[in-house]
């Protein structure tokens, strides 16, 4: 079973992760690794943490020559600011030269002092983080590397930030992706790209901060993957929970599942029609997200998930208690980015690569590249040939 674990802290000395389960003789290299994790690091409204803290790759374990043993993969990624912190974050006895004693609205801070009986909100918001992302990004570029040698391509956009949202239909393809990239906020709408950048720089002017929605779309996934049988292996749960767990994701969306919850059934559904000349079935729309009882339909699988506002403001008034004195105070200040939206997109990418992947290797199997392309392409072969309805 594909699986992966991260560790590490925001201002650690790095983070890691151990992926476990992929077929040995994957084509991966510390490039396909850093190229991902650059595109994590894009964005207009992006702090200059963004600029002092760079990701240093070490590929530990699992690989050798550019290619996986098959044996568990693990990935540092060094913090090039760590001697700036190694007296704040030293795992050594001592003590922290300051104690965050006011907890940020919004943030893990003081769930989590009182979840785990902790006086220092650092010791909750450096695991909290969403730099814990970057060990994501890591292993969705070696999902992604997988899922290539089954022709499956992962892309996302940017559709919303703040109140300005995109009313686009067209969609980026794999071949669209530098194009995304290159746009500041990485809009496909380029008229939209612009108003988003202007509201970005209002909120900015008043130390305010901004959510938004991504779309990912993930194209030529081949029909069976997930169940119907349990609640856990339905495919567009898996991707709500990967989704919802990349750090201020409030909600997720499997193809038009807001629209249609307000439609009759009649509208709400996707047309299924036969191709004879390439022998498969097709829907006609796409409300459904590509997936259908918690199975993937070989149709576009489409998933939106909607960022809330960053907790932490560069003008901080939001109200808070000290939970020293406990009296009314407002929240601390750590560095932040005025809108984290256009990177929560590579991370989304990374999460569903992970999810479409571990169900891949689930329905194909192989304990090596070769083999698990093979299975792919027998059963492909089957559904083209009528041996299944």
């Amino acid at each position: 079973m594909l699986r992966f674990l991260t560790a590490g802290e925001s201002h650690g000395k790095g983070l890691s992760v151990i992926i476990e389960g992929v077929p040995a003789g994957l084509h991966v290299t510390s490039d396909h690794i850093a190229n991902e994790l650059a595109r994590r690091r894009l964005g207009y409204g992006r702090g200059p943490r963004m600029r002092f803290e760079q990701d240093e790759i070490t590929l530990l374990s699992g690989i050798r020559h550019g290619r996986t043993l098959g044996s568990p993969i693990c990935i540092l990624i060094g913090n090039t600011e760590w001697p700036k912190w190694e007296t704040e974050m030293s795992p050594d006895p001592g003590e922290p030269s300051k104690v965050l004693t006011t907890p940020r609205p919004g943030h893990a801070d003081l769930a989590g002092m009182q979840k785990y009986g902790l006086s220092d909100a650092r010791d909750v918001l450096e695991r909290a983080s969403a730099r814990e992302t970057a060990a994501r990004v890591a292993a969705g570029a070696v999902c992604k590397r997988l899922l290539e040698e089954i022709g499956v391509s992962i892309v996302s956009h940017i559709i919303a930030i703040g109140a300005t949202e995109s009313d686009s239909k067209l969609r980026p393809t794999i071949e669209d992706l530098v194009t995304v990239d290159q746009s500041e906020v990485r809009c496909f709408d380029e008229r939209i790209a612009e108003r988003m950048i202007a509201e970005i720089k209002a909120a900015a002017k008043v130390g305010d901060s901004l959510g938004g929605a991504a779309e990912v779309l993930a194209y030529e996934v081949p029909v069976g993957l997930g169940s119907h049988v349990h609640y856990d292996r339905k495919l567009d749960a898996q991707l709500a929970m990967a989704l919802m767990s990349i750090q201020a994701i409030k909600a997720v969306e499997i193809g038009d599942g807001f629209v249609v919850s307000k439609q009759p059934g009649s509208k709400a559904h996707d047309a299924i029609s036969y191709d004879k000349a390439q022998h498969s079935y097709i829907r006609e729309t796409s409300h459904a997200g590509g997936i259908e009882g918690g199975i993937s339909t070989g149709a576009l699988i489409v998933a939106r998930l909607y960022m809330k506002p960053l907790a932490t403001l560069n003008r901080p008034v939001l109200k808070t208690v000290d939970v020293v004195t406990k009296e009314e105070t407002v929240s601390f200040k750590e560095r932040t980015d005025v809108t984290a939206v256009p990177a929560m997109g590579v991370v989304a990418e990374a999460m569903t690569a992970f999810v479409l992947a571990k169900e891949a290797l689930a329905k194909f199997g192989g304990d090596n590249i070769e083999e698990f392309v093979r299975n792919k392409n027998s059963y492909t072969a089957s559904l083209l040939a009528g041996d299944n309805s």
